[in-house]
């Protein structure tokens, strides 16, 4: 286990804001018509783990090494994806944001570099926000024209049995240096109406998946609602300009949303299949 050292800042009001900063590091290249990896830099609570390569993609696991993200945390991961390269990148466990020794919020930020003719599957198991968790989450990506993504993100507000914790999260998205998609969400205490009909309407579970793909410029995808019922949890696909599209979920528990998600993913995933032929 890596041994972390807590480094003390100061805020603008010069309390004492203890906290843990570190920053993971992934960089996939392909060599001789497979994907290596010659940057796996874990750092603090990152842990990462190559894993057995499947046809001409590499792949990464993402371990905590150490309870995270806590208040006063500071924590990012960086992956670049060089030209022509195949990555794919998972998580061993659920992310469990907790209280921590501090008020101050916790940040995560994830910034995702994609070159042409390369592909990035960002896949981690979901993040919960236990009951008294601050997190500010972003997500930022930048894609060459001819770069794939599928990247997937689901949220749980509050363990079994306990109030939600609050989460901020923004996603931002460039393809050849012009913005594709550019969002905001905010959930738990002190969110104006995150629990109202218009956003979460009483759930607790909620995620999206975002595909872009250059083969959604020959056929893009259809809108579509996945979902019986309100009460039972639904999805819908939006197709975006980009080319891309967007599924976004809100369901009553981590495993019916996760349906609503494989759902929706392998309609896209026939979607895409099918505008390539």
């Amino acid at each position: 286990m890596t041994l972390i050292t807590q480094e003390v800042k100061a805020t603008t009001q010069n309390s004492a804001v203890v906290g843990v900063q570190a920053t993971a590091r992934i960089t996939a290249a392909a060599r001789n018509g497979v994907t290596t990896l010659p940057v796996l830099d874990g750092d603090g609570p990152f842990e990462l783990r190559r894993l057995r390569s499947r046809g001409t993609e590499a792949r990464v696991c993402v371990v905590g090494a150490m309870s995270a993200p806590l208040g006063g945390d500071r924590l990012r991961i960086e992956a670049a994806v060089q030209q022509g390269a195949e990555l794919h990148v998972t998580s061993a466990a659920a992310t469990l944001a907790l209280r921590g020794p501090t008020q101050e919020h916790a940040t995560y930020g994830v910034h995702l570099t994609i070159a042409e003719h390369a592909e990035l599957r960002w896949l981690p198991k979901p993040l919960i926000c236990a009951a008294g968790s601050n997190l500010r989450q972003t997500w930022t990506v930048d894609l060459a024209p001819t770069a794939r993504l599928v990247l997937r993100e689901e949220q749980m507000l509050g363990r079994t049995g306990e109030p939600p914790g609050h989460v901020a999260t923004r996603l931002t998205v460039r393809r050849d240096g012009r913005v594709l998609l550019d969002q905001e969400a905010e959930y738990g205490p002190g969110a104006p109406g995150w629990d109202g009909p218009a956003v979460l309407a009483g759930h607790r579970a909620t995620g999206q998946i975002l595909i872009i793909d250059p083969a959604f410029e020959n056929r893009p995808a259809a809108a579509r609602l996945h979902g019986d019922t309100a009460q039972a949890g639904q999805a819908v696909l939006t197709p975006l300009a980009g080319p891309a599209a967007l599924v976004t979920a809100v369901a009553p528990d981590g495993l019916q949303l996760r349906r609503l998600l494989d759902t929706a993913q392998s309609a896209l995933h026939t979607t895409v299949i099918n505008a390539v032929r």
